[in-house]
């Protein structure tokens, strides 16, 4: 690796450190300033441009709603002005659920179509990969009892993450979102593959 390339892998490395900062912070003019304008997010809850995302995501914090990140292993495959990045993650949401407090806890990896233009580096799409989740009440010895025919609407990945933001009104998407493995973590791979030798697009964001 050249020093170039170790620099980008650097960039991208701290801009996705700072996707989690400013998304968590409440500042929403330096989140909105780490896209380009074609930007797309995919999420849970979310499916739109990074604009709209911005939006939401700043609308649904001024209400109290309590979705927060945390990182850990980091990769980055750049070639020229392209990148794709996987980052390991955990989500967590807190909201009551059936009148119980809980805290969800869902790990997995951020995975990301970054490119650089006009010699800025931006992200392109995020599509977030969904491995296991967990539910919890925060107050010890609190009983939760889940609908089971809505929980198993979900898929193993993200289920208890969704069954909570559905309490708090979100419409989730319920199939189609990649897991650890399966067909739409393959067909990512391959989007990710093609999108670094050159295509014209960063695959089929949904």
């Amino acid at each position: 690796m050249d020093q170039a390339q170790a620099l980008d892998k650097a960039i991208i490395r701290e801009m996705v450190e700072q996707w989690v900062i400013y998304s968590d912070a409440g500042d929403w003019e330096r989140f909105a300033a780490l896209w380009h304008e074609d930007g797309w997010m995919s999420a849970t809850w979310f499916q739109a441009p990074a604009s709209e995302f911005v939006r939401a995501r700043r609308e649904g914090w001024e209400r109290g709603v309590s979705i927060i990140h945390f990182l850990g292993g980091h990769t980055s495959d750049v070639g020229g002005d392209r990148a794709v990045a996987q980052t390991k993650m955990t989500i967590s949401q807190r909201a009551p659920v059936h009148g119980v407090l809980c805290d969800v806890v869902c790990n997995g990896r951020f995975y990301d179509f970054l490119a650089r233009r006009d010699g800025r580096w931006g992200f392109v799409r995020r599509q977030p990969i969904y491995e296991k989740d967990r539910i919890d009440p925060v107050q010890p010895g609190a009983r939760l009892s889940l609908d089971a025919s809505l929980l198993a609407r979900f898929p193993e990945g993200y289920r208890h993450l969704a069954y909570l933001q559905t309490q708090v009104g979100y419409r989730v998407k319920e199939r189609g979102m990649p897991g650890l493995k399966g067909p739409e973590v393959e067909q990512l791979y391959r989007e990710g593959a093609a999108w670094l030798a050159g295509a014209e697009q960063p695959g089929v964001p949904g």
